[in-house]
């Protein structure tokens, strides 16, 4: 915890350098020791795991391994992701995938003590709200067994979730004490929710948060945007201090994650990768200065 008490995670993608996300090779080529060390001296009270990276990670490390080397840097939250197609029904190879998946992540979740597990649609699987509603539901009891929390991510890219309401509404409906949404002003932007209708959000819902900055406007394809040209907080267009302070006045606290998926970024040595990562966005919660009288 930094002088202003705010505490950053930075999330796999914003600390795994040079990968390429859901295209080609997804883990790191940084050693687990080497970025959880570099995070931690740099100010992140925690990290993000991808499943490729998990499982990559796993050839060498057992999961006792991979707890010590947290423990041994003071990290304190531990981020995993990302469960897709979790409401698909029937037997088919997208089932098979995301249950394969799913045993995975949760048995992460409890040896690594995980503070929450990150689900969402990417892929764009269209389902009925019900089914989605039904499909989360099952999946929190089945978080909660493992000690840990489920948080649904909304993505322009989702065909079934397209509004708050949506999104409310699966939420609401699982009525689990452990899931709930994680929310990320890139994707809230090019959904087109305006920060205010935020605030609709009950507090216990909010499981986790996401800071990244960007463009209003979209001039390429979103998949692309999102994927390779996020910006650093305070380098884009968006209100991030107000994402912020809306996401304060419902009574989220922390830790904030950072997500910032950028070439420009994953080009520089993994120090400074890491630090300016960090402090773009913990500028985010400094006060200006008072003017002089």
């Amino acid at each position: 915890m930094n002088d202003q008490g705010v505490e950053l995670l930075g999330s796999y993608w914003t600390l795994a350098g040079d990968v390429e996300p859901v295209t080609g090779r997804e883990w790191s080529l940084f050693d687990l020791r080497d970025r959880v060390a570099a995070a931690a001296r740099i100010g992140f009270s925690g990290i993000g795991l991808w499943h490729a990276d998990l499982y990559h990670i796993l050839e060498e490390r057992s999961y006792t391994d991979i707890k010590q080397i947290l423990d041994e840097h003071g990290i304190k939250y531990l981020e995993l992701e990302c469960l897709q197609n979790f409401f698909v029904e029937g037997g088919d190879e997208k089932k098979q995938a995301s249950d394969d998946l799913r045993k995975t992540l949760l048995e992460a979740a409890e040896a690594l003590d995980a503070k929450h597990i990150k689900v969402g649609n990417l892929v764009g699987t269209s389902a009925p709200i019900e089914r989605i509603t039904e499909a989360f539901a099952e999946l929190c009891t089945d978080a909660a067994e493992h000690g840990t929390q489920i948080a649904y991510e909304p993505m322009p890219f989702d065909p079934n979730l397209t509004n708050l309401d949506d999104l409310l509404a699966v939420v609401e409906g699982a009525g689990a004490e452990n899931g709930g949404f994680i929310l990320d002003p890139w994707h809230i932007v090019k959904m087109r929710i305006p920060f205010d209708d935020l605030r609709r959000i009950p507090a216990h819902y909010l499981k986790a948060v996401e800071l990244d900055d960007g463009y209003l406007e979209s001039t390429q394809d979103l998949l692309t945007e999102t994927l390779h040209h996020r910006k650093l907080c305070g380098e884009g267009e968006f209100d991030v201090k107000g994402f912020i302070k809306v996401l304060e006045d419902i009574g989220f606290q922390g830790p904030w994650g950072v997500e910032v998926l950028s070439i420009e970024l994953r080009q520089l040595p993994m120090d400074e990768m890491i630090t300016r990562a960090y402090n773009t966005t913990i500028a985010q919660f400094q006060q200006e200065s008072e003017p002089v009288t």
